[in-house]
């Protein structure tokens, strides 16, 4: 088996829940389900889908980089809005950070995220070559 690569974010449901924030085996990287939400309480970017998308996508570069990856890796993300007629401004944040990469991408309309302050949630799948 070969071995496994974990980043923490720090928050207390890691160790609860069982879950990194992301996991690199090989040349694979996963990063979990990133919101925009603040260790202290409250979320960057309150009722701002397009800033909690930028901040998702930050954390999701750090996450990246504490398993030797960056964004230009990404070859797939996942994201999660509560409110999906806002799509547009949600994906012209991701644009931004990924404009060049252009990596597979689904967005989807969920009921509720775990905060009702939170609009977004974003997966990344990458590989590193």
């Amino acid at each position: 088996m070969r071995p496994r690569q974990l980043v923490s974010s720090g928050g207390p449901w890691e160790a609860v829940v069982g879950y990194s924030r992301a996991v690199r085996v090989g040349d694979r990287v996963a990063v979990a389900g990133t919101t925009a939400a603040r260790p202290e309480g409250g979320v960057v970017g309150p009722d701002d889908p397009g800033e909690q998308t930028r901040e998702a996508l930050r954390r999701i570069a750090a996450a990246l980089e504490g398993v030797g990856a960056g964004l230009e890796h990404v070859v797939r993300t996942r994201i999660m809005v509560t409110d999906i007629s806002r799509w547009e401004e949600v994906g012209r944040a991701h644009g931004e950070v990924f404009a060049d990469v252009r990596p597979a991408s689904t967005m989807v309309e969920v009921s509720a995220l775990i905060a009702p302050e939170l609009l977004v949630e974003i997966e990344a799948d990458a590989i590193v070559d």
